[in-house]
């Protein structure tokens, strides 16, 4: 296996100046472009993701065509939990939708623990991508324990969260019982695809953003905390939606490098972070391009782009992103543009 240890992507994340801005995007891999649709025609999401051959062939699709730093490793966050055995699904239009949902003590200990041979399709997949990636670093994924939380309590996406939040102030002990349960799956999960040769890892907390700062600490960040610390030997991503106010709680969980989503800029994240932590390091940042600027233009895309550029030189080191996925109707060669204009200057 090729040393890549000084691509940009992996320098920046350890807090180093990479001889150019590396870039990838989340949701990069899949529903924005053709090929995939293609490919993915008459095959279910989670019949994809166990498929060694599409999900090898899927990550590295956009590699090819954008010529970004990083391959994101075509999954789901309900991979682990559908594996272990949870009743579930990935509805076209909808989204995760759960057969029976989370309520009570019995059903939180009837949730299976996670095996590694549960996900050995996931780690084959790997194995390949390794062999065909090069000097591009593969980062693995996986839900944090709030969000897989919120759609097994819910039932499926939900906007306000009611009854996730409800079961967390109303029964406490259930509800941490619940993201324990969880934490060991997620947890599992990443060390699964560390194994098997991931340069990097993403832990997602998409909805966490619906939280206040003191709910996040009282009720996640335990558990992301115990997730994010099982996984040893390559950095630790972490994301989620609307976190402006949680960025610093979520580098104490454990990031090694802070997503930011685009209502928050780049340098005045760092310097919450900073603030937050003074005798630790300055942070390393990932992000933040709002998704929906990828329809606005060449000329609005390159002033923004240099703007995150430019914002992102506060931090330690700068992985380019968007501030959540790629948009479904988002023009393929718009996307290898921004890639173009990121690597245009260091």
């Amino acid at each position: 296996m090729n040393d890549i240890t000084e691509a940009p992507l992996l320098v920046a994340a350890r807090g180093g100046r990479p001889s150019r801005t590396p870039v990838w995007f989340m949701r990069q891999a899949g529903r924005s472009l053709p090929e995939y649709r293609k490919l993915r025609e008459g095959t279910a999401m989670l019949d994809a993701c166990m498929d060694p051959g599409m999900v090898c062939e899927i990550t590295l699709q956009p590699v090819r065509r954008h010529d970004v730093d990083g391959a994101i490793l075509f999954s789901d966050i309900v991979v682990p939990l559908k594996a272990a055995g949870v009743d579930l699904d990935i509805v076209p239009g909808t989204g995760p939708v759960v057969a029976k949902p989370i309520s009570t003590e019995s059903d939180v200990k009837a949730i299976p623990e996670l095996h590694e041979e549960q996900v050995r399709p996931v780690a084959d997949a790997i194995g390949l991508l390794n062999a065909e990636l090069g000097d591009v670093p593969l980062i693995g994924f996986a839900g944090a324990p709030f969000t897989l939380a919120s759609y097994l309590v819910e039932g499926g996406p939900s906007k306000h969260h009611e009854r996730t939040k409800a079961l967390m102030h109303g029964d406490p002990h259930l509800w941490h019982a619940l993201l324990d349960r969880l934490a060991d799956i997620t947890a599992e999960f990443l060390r699964v695809q560390v194994r098997a040769g991931v340069k990097a890892v993403q832990l997602f907390d998409s909805w966490a953003g619906a939280l206040s700062e003191r709910d996040y600490r009282e009720f996640v960040l335990p558990h992301s905390t115990r997730v994010l610390r099982s996984v040893e030997g390559v950095p630790r991503i972490h994301f989620g939606v609307g976190t402006g106010e949680l960025l610093p709680a979520m580098r104490e969980a454990g990031a090694d490098v802070v997503g930011v989503d685009w209502r928050t800029p780049l340098d005045v994240a760092v310097e919450r972070l900073q603030r937050a932590a003074p005798d630790l390091p300055k942070p390393v940042v990932q992000g933040n391009l709002d998704p929906a600027l990828l329809f606005a233009g060449l000329p609005a895309l390159e002033r923004e782009v240099e703007r995150i550029k430019r914002e992102g030189r506060a931090a330690a080191g700068h992985i380019f992103n968007l501030g959540h996925g790629v948009l479904p109707d988002t023009d393929p060669d718009v996307i290898t543009r921004a890639v173009e204009l990121v690597h245009r200057s260091a």
